[in-house]
């Protein structure tokens, strides 16, 4: 199975922001931010189709997430999740005294994990409380 690395960044989208007014809890927060933007050229070079689960993996944790086409760019080589549960599992938890992780500039590998459930937040969460990879 191809895999493919990518620079990995985050950020607020609007959304994300529309989406939390209805509840981290609910589908719709999974569907604005249980997401990784990629350009059209990593798409091939994944051998995948845009709307494909993903398994995205950093040196400090793994997420499925869907993969969709960027909405900004072009921008080979880089990765976007919209800042949240899923985004937290793969940066670096060590914020240097600064109280807020470094949200840029993770390299991450990604895979298509086509039959893999995208968790919601809450469930996410509950799943690295208990330790789960």
């Amino acid at each position: 199975m191809a895999k493919i690395t990518l620079n990995l960044i985050s950020g607020r989208t609007i959304s994300q922001g529309v989406a939390m007014e209805g509840g981290k809890e609910k589908d719709l927060y999974r569907k604005a931010c249980g997401i990784i933007e990629m350009d059209d050229a990593d798409f091939k070079k994944l051998g995948c189709w845009k709307n494909t689960n993903v398994r995205v993996t950093s040196p400090y944790g793994t997420v499925i997430v869907k993969a969709q086409e960027t909405s900004q760019g072009p921008h080979p080589g880089v990765g976007f999740i919209p800042m949240g549960p899923w985004a937290n599992q793969l940066v670096n938890p060590n914020t240097y005294s600064t109280g807020m992780p470094t949200f840029k500039g993770t390299p991450v590998e990604v895979e298509v994990a086509m039959d893999q459930p995208i968790l919601l937040g809450v469930e996410l969460v509950q799943k690295a409380c208990r330790g789960e990879v």
